[in-house]
């Protein structure tokens, strides 16, 4: 498929970005993303086989802008330190090069893998790929409709070229619908969604 091809042509100079595949957001947590466990099969295969991979991490103090308990949107999540925090127990995390830990800051949390939620500050996760050569990316994790929709569009601002990965990644659902209009507005910013097997093969 066209896809596929594109991505073997480029995948020399791509990375691997797992967004937050914690227990918090997985059945069971605080956060719970339903089905987001069900993720773990695509993110494995991809941290085996490609050799920049970077997962990122919720790291909340007790007290973070996002919590309900502090008049924040969210259930209290992803404590630094927490078992929420950690990631799932079967996610192949020594394969990964880069952990990047996100919302450390009590008064911003941090959606997005590339910048913190006012836009402007930068996780340094674009410098860390630039230097490495990456002009692209490949991307999954936890959640479709924010932490992951954040991702993809930054990267897009950024220059990267991304591919979503099909099977690997659930929404929230806050509202019904919205998880499949994070994946048309990711569409619409020139992200590729592609089939594990595309990547795989």
């Amino acid at each position: 498929m066209k896809h596929g091809t594109q991505y073997y042509e480029t995948a020399k100079n791509s990375a691997l970005i797992v967004v937050d595949l914690q227990n918090d957001f997985c059945p069971g947590g605080a956060l719970a993303v339903p089905g987001g466990d069900e993720i773990l099969p695509a993110a494995n295969a991809l941290l085996e086989r490609m050799p920049i991979s970077v997962l990122t991490q919720d790291w909340h103090p007790l007290d973070h802008v996002s919590f309900a308990s502090s008049g924040g949107l969210w259930p209290d999540h992803c404590v630094a330190g927490s078992k929420g925090a950690d990631f799932h127990p079967a996610l192949r995390t020594e394969f990964a090069r880069l952990i990047l830990r996100k919302g450390t800051r009590r008064e911003l949390d941090s959606y997005s893998a590339f910048f913190e939620n006012d836009g402007v500050t930068s996780t340094g996760l674009s410098a860390w790929l630039s230097a490495l050569g990456v002009t692209s990316i490949v991307l999954l994790g936890l959640a479709a409709d924010y932490c992951v929709k954040a991702t993809a569009l930054d990267a897009r601002s950024l220059g990267f070229g991304v591919n979503l990965v099909i099977e690997g990644t659930k929404g929230v659902e806050a509202a019904p619908g919205d998880t499949s209009k994070a994946i048309e507005t990711m569409k619409v910013a020139g992200c590729r969604l592609l089939a594990l097997k595309e990547i795989l093969r």
